[in-house]
């Protein structure tokens, strides 16, 4: 004998339940088009007001942030604290005697220096006491004050990549306090998911195999590069010293987010290399994130960092894609979010334009493209435009670190243009410690410069989730909480555009 479904028996011995379940459907669906009325109210005109746009972003749920570096997430007065904590100090002048740099921190402590090191370095507490070099200080560790008053400075690209000379002494030695900072952070802003690059991997030296990556030319085919890769990576994979660094190198990964997790949070890590080091430098850490990668459920994706447009970077980019492409065949279930096309015209020579997004996409197998901004100059971008929606890979964007590094903002940005041809993207914050910003105002700036519908920035929200390296149950998890929150918020936005705005227009009526 057939059985109903334990659903319909209900719902035919209580109709009412289906009644409910329509009258909760069309409520939720009034309270998203009056978030949305709410929204174009604010949105659609010349003047918005900024104010009340950040407190509906920041009372927004905003899923995840998948695209975050930890050492430059970190605010500078947290740092100060660490310093004073620590025991350490912070130069205050310069002298090459000294071997010494102002601004830089001492990770000795300060009462075992020598006399003349220790009258030059401040404690925090002097740091603090001393007004003039602390503003001095906060502007060296990140880029606050940078454009809004005269002075002799960097390029802002240059300025942006020093600070992490100042801290990441500090950054390197303290995880667990930092991640539970952010966690906080994350948590105030309404953010469920943070995916962040925590510490980049070892990377393990042996000469003689290095000879032959040094000696390929930038541009050899795939065979010629995979052979010379393949003794490096065999070498590696029978090392003792070499497993017992990745070994060493997950159990530190996995004890700095150690029970961060919890019923309305989650973070998980992203293995990277550095490049503009040597070729056998990048590889061999490509080697270890790809292993660590594989072999970690916390570690869920591998990247690349450091300035894309320096020379060595320039140089030697089709074969970092031709290294992530031959890791990928050994460790196929590695996820791979790539720095890619975080260049602007001007910064290198316009050839150097023409492949970085594509060659991620085509040659290394990304799953995911951060910054994407040199879309408009790729040969072919048509092309691999539609590529990029087609095989669905994200782009993540960070606006405000494109503003400031690449000097790329408002209508020069590609978003609109990504979004016009259907490539699917994310809000992403990139380093907001050092740019002094957060996830909220990098929504806000997404609202006021393009001025999408509603629906759009819920759908950059949905999409950091969706596209978040997560395994498959825990993103259906995680998507089901943040439809529960969209509930919420849409409710309470519903009232305030019911009560508040409805009385606000009809004041504005002319009698």
């Amino acid at each position: 004998m057939n059985t109903l479904p334990i659903v319909i028996i209900l719902l035919m011995l209580f109709p009412c339940l289906a009644h409910a379940d329509e009258v909760n459907t069309t409520l939720a669906k009034e309270n998203e088009a009056a978030t949305a009325h709410f929204f174009h109210h604010l949105v659609e005109t010349h003047n918005p007001d900024i104010a009340e746009l950040t407190m509906a972003l920041k009372m927004m749920p905003k899923g995840a942030d998948i695209h975050i570096h930890y050492s430059g997430a970190i605010y500078a007065e947290t740092y100060l604290d660490w310093v004073g904590h620590q025991g350490y100090c912070i130069y205050d002048r310069s002298e090459p005697k000294l071997n010494i740099e102002i601004y830089q921190v001492e990770t000795r402590q300060k009462n075992h220096l020598p006399q003349k090191n220790q009258s030059v370095c401040l404690d925090k507490r002097a740091v603090i006491a001393n007004n003039a070099f602390y503003r001095k200080w906060l502007k060296a560790w990140s880029d606050k004050d940078f454009h809004n008053h005269y002075h002799l400075q960097k390029a802002p690209d240059q300025q942006f990549f020093d600070t992490f000379n100042y801290f990441s002494p500090l950054s390197h030695q303290i995880f667990m306090d930092g991640l539970a900072k952010l966690k906080n952070r994350a948590k105030y802003e309404n953010v469920q998911y943070l995916e962040i690059m925590l510490k980049k991997a070892p990377a393990f030296k042996y000469p003689d195999l290095a000879k032959a990556l040094d000696e390929l030319d930038p541009d050899a085919d795939e065979n010629r590069v995979f052979a010379a890769l393949a003794p490096y990576a065999d070498f590696m994979a029978k090392d003792p010293l070499v497993a017992k660094g990745i070994s060493d190198y997950i159990q530190t990964e996995e004890a700095a987010i150690s029970g961060l997790d919890d019923d309305k949070f989650r973070i998980r890590l992203q293995s990277y290399a550095v490049r503009n080091t040597p070729r056998a430098t990048v590889f061999s850490s490509l080697y270890a994130a790809f292993s660590a990668a594989h072999a970690s459920k916390k570690i869920v994706g591998v990247n690349i960092v450091g300035p894309e447009n320096g020379y060595i970077a320039i140089r030697d980019y089709k074969l970092y894609m031709l290294m992530f492409r031959y890791l990928k065949r050994l460790f196929p279930d590695v996820h791979l979010s790539l720095h890619a096309g975080e260049l602007a015209s001007g910064m290198v020579p316009p050839e150097s334009l023409a492949n970085h997004i594509r060659y991620a996409v085509d040659i290394a197998g990304a799953n995911r493209i951060g910054h994407g901004v040199d879309i408009a100059m790729e040969a072919n971008t048509l092309t691999l435009l539609q590529e990029l929606r087609d095989k669905d890979i994200p782009i993540e964007i960070n606006l405000t670190s494109n503003d400031f590094i690449l000097g790329v903002r408002g209508n020069e940005h590609p978003i609109k243009l990504y979004q016009r041809y259907g490539v699917p993207f994310v809000i992403s914050s990139d380093d907001p410690g050092v740019f002094r910003s957060d996830l909220t105002h990098e929504f806000l700036i997404f609202v006021t410069n393009y001025k999408p519908q509603y629906a759009d920035i819920k759908k950059a929200v949905f999409n950091s989730i969706r596209y978040s390296f997560l395994s498959p149950e825990e993103k259906l998890a995680e998507l089901q909480d943040l439809r529960s929150r969209f509930l919420i918020y849409e409710s309470e936005m519903a009232r305030i555009e019911k009560t508040v705005h409805k009385s606000v227009h009809t004041l504005a009526k002319p009698e």
